[in-house]
Parts: C-alpha cells; structure tokens; sequence
C-alpha cells in the first residue's frame, strides 16, 4: 500500500531526526565521563534489543525502557 504524503513526509523527519540525534551524542561523547558512558551504553543497547524484536510492539519497548532509564535518569540528576 502507498504512503501517503504525510507518511512520507513523516518518514523523511524521522530519519533527519535520527542523524541529529547520532551527531548529537557523537559530539557529547569525548566530555562525558567512563561511568556515564557505561549506563547511557546500558540503556542504549538495551533499548536497540528491544527494538529488534520486532514481534515487540513499540509501545511495550518505550514503556519495558522508561523502566529501565528510570533508575540512570536519576543517578544523573543526583549528581
């Protein structure tokens, strides 16, 4: 079935976004700490496991996630 135009369009900032954030963190990284870089690489990797599971509705990975970024958010506020 074809896209619509605000699918499309959708699609496109999407993808933009995701480069954004890539670039974002690439340029984050040098500045943060190793205890950092630890739980942020925790919730990332946990986060892209989840999302490969593709029998896994979106709605279960952000809710499965926020769970566990909950405990890291707080650590770094803490700080």
């Amino acid at each position: 079935m074809p896209s619509s135009p605000l699918e499309t369009d959708l699609d496109h900032q999407i993808t933009t976004t995701h480069g954004r954030f890539v670039a974002a963190m690439t340029a984050r990284l040098p500045a943060m700490g190793v205890e950092t870089k630890e739980r942020y690489f925790g919730i990332l990797s946990t986060l892209v496991a989840k999302l490969e599971a593709e029998d896994k509705p979106l709605r279960d990975v952000l809710q499965e996630t926020m769970t566990d970024a909950a405990n890291v958010i707080l650590l770094e506020l803490a700080r």
